[in-house]
């Protein structure tokens, strides 16, 4: 069960506005003093000192009070010949997924593995019911590990995401996930969670807002700093909200030596559907998205943290960062080039990311010679598949999405019905 870390909080939460300072309750997502959207973001007591191992090396710089044993971290390691493929002389690749030879072992093969144990071990010791929506891979990150340290949480999904919902084991009856069939996108899933988290006893986890789920994240730039011993010149990640370049960005800024640049961001997106990249080059906030069918779906948000004040917009400009798109076929074609040459398959995220690298280094945006960091953010599931057992994920309940304006009530509506049925039931026992 929870291991609790000795003494009280070890950060305080500031806003990136007007720079209010509070003690953190565990599930603040918001400024109570500030008048515009605005992050929160923590500053940590002390110096780092990085212990243990895995993601919890980390623990000094995670908002957390209490870790969970045995979770990994991100694989770091140098990719000579992926970067000279590429026309870079420092590639460096920081791997999140299953690849254990080289001792990755993400146990749902994404980076959002990290954000879910951190915004676990951030909560309160009685926390409130989660409500997460997700394309898929974040869904699978906190279904299993609410699973595995038993935290109440409700997962909103598409149906198309229990693809990749398969586990070692049955999820714990704490885990609920509510499946959107029929033409339901990411989008819809945030709306419908936006009314099931104002349900008494349940709550918002939050997103980006989460400094939890940003700052797990940002782990990956720790550890890159960590085996390198610098901070690389550019990061490179496949992005729909931000979340993890953000994350990543203020790790870098936690931990930078005096005078050290900042590394320069270079998010990813996924042709057709590229919001950030519109957003970015028209300047404001994203225009309306065509939601058609990018390789890519976990890239697909309708209302990422642009303009927010500690948002993306403010990210690509503190760090002189850029964003490209590209579309399927570099897509595809990267991810037969990553797996050919450094021996494991890789989420199409991560191959948007490895197409828009080469993209970038082709076009003199990235120069051979630069100290390259690329987070292949998910990798390994075809391994994964081969080495291990998996069960899929039983929806809790499956909901027929009825479109339109008032579809997220309806959805909401069906929830609560089950939910009032589940304590009715209970009770009758």
């Amino acid at each position: 069960m929870f291991r609790a870390l000795p003494g009280t909080r070890h950060y305080t939460v500031v806003c990136s506005s007007c720079g209010t300072r509070c003690e953190d309750d565990g599930l603040m997502l918001d400024c109570r003093a500030c008048r515009e959207p605005a992050f929160l973001r923590t500053e940590y007591h002390g110096t780092h000192t990085a212990s243990a191992t895995g993601l919890f090396r980390h623990a000094p710089l995670l908002p957390v009070v209490r870790t969970f044993p045995g979770v990994p971290g991100p694989v770091v390691y140098p990719a000579e010949r992926l970067g000279r493929l590429l026309g870079l002389d420092r590639l460096w690749v920081a791997f999140n997924g299953h690849w254990p030879e080289h001792g990755a072992e993400l146990p749902t093969c994404t980076f959002k593995d990290l954000e879910a144990y951190t915004v676990l071990g951030r909560l309160p010791a009685d926390p409130p019911l989660l409500v997460i929506p997700s394309a898929g891979n974040t869904a699978a990150a906190f279904a299993w590990a609410a699973t595995r340290y038993r935290v109440p949480c409700l997962l909103v999904v598409p149906a198309p995401a229990l693809e990749r919902m398969r586990f070692p084991a049955p999820l714990d009856p704490c885990v609920r996930i509510v499946a959107l069939d029929g033409a339901a996108t990411y989008s819809d899933t945030i709306a419908c969670a936006d009314l099931l988290a104002r349900m008494p006893g349940h709550h918002a986890e939050g997103g980006a807002r989460n400094v939890g789920r940003r700052d797990g994240l940002g782990t990956v730039m720790l550890a890159a700093a960590e085996v390198v011993g610098r901070l690389p010149q550019v990061y490179v990640q496949a992005v729909g909200s931000g979340t993890g370049a953000i994350g990543a960005h203020e790790a870098a800024r936690r931990i930078r030596a005096a005078g050290e640049p900042l590394p320069r961001l270079l998010m990813c997106q996924n042709e057709p559907f590229a919001a950030l990249y519109e957003a970015w080059c028209h300047g404001g906030q994203p225009p309306a998205s065509r939601e058609l069918e990018p390789l890519a779906r976990e890239l697909t948000n309708r209302r990422p943290p642009f303009a927010v004040r500690g948002g993306v917009r403010d990210a690509l400009e503190e760090s002189g960062g850029q964003v490209r798109c590209t579309d399927n076929v570099a897509a595809l074609t990267a991810m037969a080039l990553f797996e050919e040459t450094e021996g494991i398959d890789i989420e199409p995220g991560a191959g948007v990311a490895v197409a828009a690298l080469a993209e970038a280094v082709r076009d003199g945006q990235v120069r051979p010679d630069e100290l390259v960091l690329l987070n292949i953010t998910g990798g390994g599931r075809a391994r994964q598949a081969q080495d291990l057992p998996l069960v899929p994920a039983e929806p809790w309940l499956r909901v027929t999405w009825p479109g339109g304006e008032s579809g997220p009530r309806r959805v909401a509506e069906q929830v609560e019905r089950q939910l009032a049925g589940v304590v009715t039931a209970g009770a009758a026992r």
